[in-house]
């Protein structure tokens, strides 16, 4: 790597490069690769320099902001417009009294409604309220999952023997 090659990546031009293309979603091997550096040196330059950090923090944080939105958008749902492409025939008699038909294309907006996401909410409120809305509750283990523990703690004794062993009932008939 040639001395001074981050002095580069310092300038105003190159810093908003790195803005965009974290606000493109590269990860930091992909954003090494286009400033022709290994990872391994992006991660030193981001501790060492601020404005390199900052950049990049800034352009994630903008994409983040909008994934969050639209996430809450979906979850909520939304009413959105949307072009539709309609065939219109005409139907016009010519001077002799023939019935003419002729047809063309017309664009029109229409409103609808973009249903709430069942797959939205839930990723929502399993990242926000995670103590409430995970997936297994703390502390709420079933009797299958105590069935399924007892059952591995047997298969790991049969699998994993310990040698001169004794168990509960040897020991209260040697008392």
């Amino acid at each position: 790597m040639a001395k001074g090659k981050y002095l580069k990546w310092l300038k105003k031009d190159s810093l908003t490069l790195l803005e965009a293309w974290a606000r493109d979603g590269l990860t930091d091997e992909q954003l090494a690769h286009n400033m022709g550096i290994t990872p391994s040196t992006l991660y030193v330059w981001k501790q060492k320099y601020s404005e390199i950090s900052e950049s990049l923090s800034r352009g994630k944080e903008i994409v983040d902001i909008e994934v969050e939105n639209d996430l809450l958008k979906k979850a909520h749902g939304y009413n959105a417009e949307i072009k539709k492409t309609f065939k219109v025939k005409e139907v016009y008699y010519d001077e002799e009294g023939r019935r003419c038909e002729k047809e063309r294309l017309e664009q029109a907006t229409d409103e609808v409604h973009v249903p709430s996401d069942t797959q939205a909410i839930m990723w929502w409120l399993k990242n926000r309220k995670p103590e409430t809305w995970r997936d297994k509750p703390v502390g709420s283990e079933s009797a299958d999952d105590q069935i399924n523990q007892n059952i591995q703690s047997i298969a790991n004794l049969l699998n994993h023997p310990v040698e001169n062993r004794q168990i509960e009932e040897d020991k209260k008939e040697d008392g």
